[in-house]
């Protein structure tokens, strides 16, 4: 029989006849005039009876209490002192988990600590609604309660709150600031870096490269735990990975100190890796470098970093970072190469034909009669390729024309008569000869002079 059913029958009578009498044993009695809340149902037996004829003091009629006696085998009790979760936070009972979350955040944000300072009873009306709450959102509480009534979840070891930073911990996700989800971080990340030449970074490879890194242990498979143990819940945080403290208006949360953020706690350590869940290995991990690779640039392998510290976490990345070696023949800009090509002071007063350096070889290329120190042709989608693979950049032929330091008499000689016939490009005296066309200053001068 629930404790303190007894006692409630033995009010009921007391309440309905005047009598102090104890309750006989199988009767339950449920007072007529009283409402359904109010109403006082026992299980101390089973069928209907008539309780037995009563006459009150100083009555000359013998009365017969206008009591019912009846078996309700799974009525659920009040608990007293304790109002009914439903009416706490102002549902009804078929009201779905979404309506049981929105009058409970009502509630809470009604009734906060920190909007009611030093307000007793709405600290009492907080802890009442986070009680209800912790109840009425979980279904297998809730049924308890429905069947049985404030003894049910106390029966399946619901305690309620110790005090309000346990309401702020259990319901963070409400009041924000602190997640009682655990975050499992990743593992670390591994640098390498890989040296390339110029023509390996134009044309892409594929490389192994050896990483020494902690992996996941063969042996417990990265729990930590022996073979057939399992790891047990942390009792500082409930298995949360984390504990709330309260600052004035802010919730401040700090990794627990007790399971160091994970949670659980090893109480039998694997023996290959002492419970760590990870364990060195040397590997040999394929790299394809794209082609078009720029020297500073590294590229990301996910998941191909250390193994997380924690079980379940993911692994952290491997970054390579390339040094790629210049090239003397070429100048890179982003996407295009400049390749300067030296020509003679004949070679680019005649034109001739040279040989131009190109990622695929020495190609042959006209220079024009004429042509001018650094004159530049572009040959269109013939520099480097783009790493994303977007086509390719523009090389760009640039010709020097190199001028002799020192001439011996022979070629002074030469010179001197080519000076004679060749215009001057200042407009003076003394070049052998006048300029091909006047310059605009000239003509401006020359006709302010004659007016």
């Amino acid at each position: 029989m629930p404790p303190g059913w007894a006692a409630r029958v033995y009010e009921a009578r007391a309440l309905a006849t005047g009598d102090a009498r104890g309750p006989e044993a199988g009767e339950g009695v449920l007072t007529p005039g009283l409402g359904t809340a109010q109403a006082l149902p026992t299980l101390l037996g089973t069928g209907l009876q008539r309780p037995p004829a009563l006459r009150p003091p100083g009555c000359p009629q013998v009365l017969t209490p206008p009591m019912l006696t009846i078996s309700l085998p799974d009525a659920p009790e009040m608990s007293i002192g304790k109002r009914d979760y439903y009416e706490v936070l102002g549902v009804s009972r078929d009201a779905d988990e979404g309506e049981i979350k929105k009058a409970y955040r009502r509630m809470a944000l009604q009734y906060h600590p920190d909007k009611n300072p030093g307000n007793k009873e709405a600290e009492e009306r907080f802890k009442e609604a986070a009680e209800a709450y912790q109840v009425l959102s979980d279904p297998e509480r809730r049924r308890l309660y429905d069947r049985f009534g404030h003894q049910g979840p106390a029966q399946a070891g619901f305690s309620g709150f110790s005090g309000i930073e346990d309401i702020f911990s259990a319901f963070a996700d409400i009041f924000g600031g602190f997640s009682s989800r655990r975050v499992v971080p990743p593992g670390d990340d591994i640098h390498l870096e890989m040296e390339l030449s110029f023509m390996e970074a134009a044309r892409g490879l594929r490389r192994e490269v050896e990483v020494e890194r902690h992996v996941r242990c063969t042996t417990c498979g990265g729990s930590g735990c022996r073979p057939g143990s399992r790891p047990a819940t942390c009792r500082m945080c409930g298995g949360r990975g984390q504990v709330a403290h309260q600052q004035g208006f802010f919730m401040i949360a700090t990794p627990c100190g007790a399971c160091r953020g994970q949670g659980t706690v090893i109480l039998d350590k694997c023996p290959t890796c002492q419970g760590s869940g990870r364990m060195v290995k040397k590997d040999r991990v394929m790299v394809s470098v794209p082609a078009g690779i720029d020297d500073g640039n590294r590229l990301r392998m996910a998941g191909q970093g250390e193994a997380s510290p924690v079980a379940g976490g993911e692994p952290g990345d491997l970054y390579i970072h390339f040094k790629v070696q210049p090239d003397p023949r070429f100048v890179r800009d982003g996407d295009d190469l400049l390749t300067e090509v030296p020509i003679t002071v004949a070679e680019a007063m005649l034109g001739t034909t040279v040989q131009v350096p190109t990622l695929e070889g020495l190609e042959a290329m006209e220079v024009p009669p004429g042509t001018q120190p650094f004159t530049e042709r572009v040959l269109s989608g013939r520099g480097m390729p783009n790493v994303r693979g977007r086509g390719r950049g523009d090389l760009i032929v640039r010709f020097l024309v190199q001028v002799p330091r020192k001439l011996d008499g022979e070629a002074r000689e030469l010179v001197e008569k080519l000076a004679r016939h060749l215009p001057c490009p200042r407009g003076e005296g003394g070049c052998g000869m006048e300029p091909e066309s006047e310059s605009v200053f000239s003509r401006v001068f020359s006709r302010r002079k004659k007016k």
